[in-house]
């Protein structure tokens, strides 16, 4: 960051001032290929303004730098509408590398959320429901987003806002009461209670009238019907237990578990706020706010029973959390299919004159696909997340007793491995991307996976430990060649996070992790690092920077690094 603010100056003075550092800071990149430099500027923004060719630009833009800071950079040249630099390789992989053993973990950390309070919403699975790979995505997006916003200064608030309200559950009571026994649900809650939603939606095709029983219990669950709650409380405790695991298995932890139940006794003010605001209308005998104006549908308050709606809750939900956390941003990490929803949710906010509601960001994603379709819990089309972390950490053992036998705590790194697999998996995907569903590209541990980043950091830390190297670098003696590749990544790592944070894109990260894994294993395989001579203290303090890097880049996808593989 510290060079690309540098470029970034001189630019800015080459250009009169033309574009602000920070205007020229966010178009500076690295270059495709890096023979052709180490950063790049492009010029074509420019041209509207200077009205001439992204081209000639560069090329009078490129005049004009050189000589500039030639302590910093050894060339300027132009490149089609590029401006492009070559760094100064010994001054600037001496000075990354005394940044990364000096700073450690905290090496691109960054002070730009100045401690503000993002809520997020996340992971949201439906309690009487599997915990399946189709919330995979929303957990894992959203626990690297904390992770990465933390790094960046703010403070997030992770809220599990559980699906545990709704017509669903009038469903599944009835068709507990009607097929389900006591007994063998408790033996195995999920399997069972998933049966028992399965037979309901399979019956009602046949006999449609049990979809108004469903409605009529779910009726009389909100309205306190004791023999309902008791059977709601037992499904959301069994559930609950249940997640607990999956959570524990990956290493998420939530700030709050209020889901949509938490919100019944806060929709009250929200309607009435409504009403006194004359916003809301009849529509069909239901109640609804019109977004004419907005270009959007109306959004249903409450249906022609009474029953509340899933925009209700959100609307309370959302007061709750400004009044509870005074976030500065509140995001919900939600497929893309309900885009409509947070569109309106922020609109009607907006309606209320709720200023904060700006501060609302969706973050949608794609889906987990199995063979191209959608999964559907109702008619059973499902993958249990929990069978496949459980399945790639078999894996991983056996992979484990194979080759490394002696390994000490043979099981905790599988669990890391295998965990890591298919977390990363995941996202190494640009979030909007839907993913086929495959347990054997999930488990690979060549190519671009989360075994092979984690493989090469073991790789590393193997060579600090045979070295038994200090952790301190006296005297830099390395020529900047053979390492330029990865001291440039090494550089690129807080631009990385700093990107990732804006964009709220963990790819970014696991994109860049995978760059890095790449570069280091170039070098290991062309470079001998333990050989005795002067450079070799140099060469561990670069290997050193890469092990700190990939693991705090992996762990800002929430994933461990083994020291040991």
């Amino acid at each position: 960051m510290m060079y690309i603010k540098k470029y970034a100056e001189v630019i800015v003075s080459g250009l009169d001032d033309k574009l602000t550092i920070q205007e020229v800071e966010r178009l500076i990149e690295k270059p495709r290929f890096i023979n052709q430099g180490d950063l790049a500027f492009p010029c074509f923004q420019l041209a509207k303004i200077m009205r001439k060719a992204p081209s000639k630009i560069a090329e009078e833009l490129s005049q004009r730098l050189q000589g500039v800071s030639m302590d910093l950079f050894e060339k300027v040249e132009p490149a089609g509408g590029f401006v492009n630099v070559f760094l100064n390789k010994t001054s600037v992989a001496q000075d990354v590398l005394n940044n990364i053993i000096e700073q450690k973990e905290h090496y691109g950390d960054f002070s730009i959320g100045q401690n503000g309070i993002v809520a997020i919403d996340m992971s949201s699975p439906n309690i009487a429901k599997p915990f399946s790979m189709g919330h995979l995505r929303s957990t894992v997006i959203g626990h690297a987003i904390a992770l990465i916003l933390e790094k960046t200064g703010y403070k997030p608030v992770k809220i599990n806002h559980l699906g545990d309200w709704g017509t669903q559950f009038g469903k599944l009571i009835t068709a507990y009461r009607l097929w389900g026994s006591e007994e063998t649900v408790k033996k195995n809650p999920f399997k069972e209670l998933l049966a028992l939603y399965i037979k309901f939606h399979v019956e009602a095709e046949v006999n449609p009238e049990l979809e108004q029983t469903g409605r009529d219990w779910f009726k009389r669950l909100e309205d306190g019907d004791e023999t309902a709650l008791q059977l709601w409380k037992w499904f959301r405790d069994e559930s609950l237990k249940e997640f607990s695991k999956i959570y524990h298995l990956m290493g998420i932890e939530f700030d709050s578990f209020a889901g949509e139940a938490f919100y019944n006794d806060k929709m009250d003010e929200i309607v009435e706020h409504l009403e006194k605001s004359k916003l809301l209308e009849e529509s069909a005998g239901a109640q609804v706010v019109m977004l004419k104006e907005e270009e959007l549908p109306p959004c249903l308050i409450k249906k022609s029973d009474g029953a509340t709606l899933y925009a209700t809750r959100d609307l309370a939900a959302a007061k709750y959390r400004f009044d509870q956390y005074q976030f500065v941003k509140s995001l919900y990490v939600v497929g893309n299919e309900q885009s409509l929803h947070f569109k309106q949710l922020k609109a009607v906010l907006a309606k209320m004159n709720f200023d904060w509601s700006n501060h609302l960001v969706h973050i949608p994603f794609g889906m987990i696909l199995k063979d191209g379709k959608k999964m559907s819990t109702r008619k059973g089309k499902v993958v249990l997340l929990e069978e496949v972390l459980n399945e790639s950490i078999q894996l991983a053992l056996k992979n484990i007793e194979e080759k490394n036998p002696s390994l000490p705590a043979k099981e905790e790194t599988a669990k890391m491995v295998g965990t890591g697999a298919i977390m990363f998996h995941d996202l190494k995907n640009f979030r909007m991307n839907d993913i086929e569903f495959s347990l054997e590209d999930m488990l690979k541990v060549e190519g671009e996976t989360g075994p092979y980043v984690q493989y090469t950091n073991a790789r590393a830390q193997s060579i600090l430990r045979k070295a038994a190297w200090s952790g301190n670098l006296e005297e830099f003696r390395l020529n900047g060649e053979a390492e330029w590749p990865v001291i440039i990544d090494l550089l690129n790592f807080p631009a990385a996070i700093c990107r990732a944070a804006e964009k709220y894109d963990p790819s970014l990260i696991a994109k860049y992790v995978l760059d890095l894994a790449q570069a280091f294993n170039k070098y290991y395989g062309e470079v001998r690092i333990l050989e005795e001579n002067d450079e070799k203290e140099s060469r561990l303090a670069l290997v050193y920077a890469v092990s700190i890097v990939l693991e705090e880049g992996l762990r800002s996808l929430g994933i461990k690094a083994p020291k040991e593989m």
